[in-house]
């Protein structure tokens, strides 16, 4: 699969309030980041499971050994606009570690076994990141 090719459809699909073929809208969110080394913003369709108020992304990139790009770019800039269902915010991107990864990162794996699949394809520790809410002011 043409990732490429196919998140600029699925972005026009996602925002205009349609069906997205092969995937469940809602499990599906639009998370943008500022690029890495353009400055230039770029969005990416992805698959968000709900946990203690946060929203969790993999950066499993299908288990190749490269991080995927929007991942490199919130790792350089956390600050970073989600697009969930009708709604949009600002949101800081926090890449788990120790204890709170392992423990996510197991109940993932059970939740969606694919991860596990991706998992034994790369040697990389495969990042999981917390879309945390910035709160606006009242």
């Amino acid at each position: 699969m043409d990732i490429l090719a196919v998140n600029p459809q699925v972005i026009e699909q996602f925002r205009a309030g349609q069906e997205i073929e092969g995937m469940h809208r809602d499990r599906l969110l639009l998370l943008t980041t500022t690029g890495e080394k353009s400055g230039e913003l770029r969005t990416s369709p992805m698959m968000f499971h709900p946990e203690d108020g946060r929203m969790l992304v993999v950066a499993a990139n299908m288990g190749s050994d490269d991080h995927p790009h929007w991942y490199r770019n919130l790792v350089a800039s956390p600050s970073v606009t989600v697009e969930v269902a009708d709604e949009r915010f600002d949101a800081t991107a926090v890449a788990l570690e120790g204890d709170d990864r392992e423990r996510e990162w197991a109940m993932l794996k059970e939740t969606y076994p694919f991860f596990a699949d991706y998992e034994t394809k790369t040697e990389r520790q495969i990042p999981v990141v917390s879309l945390v809410r910035v709160p606006t002011a009242a």
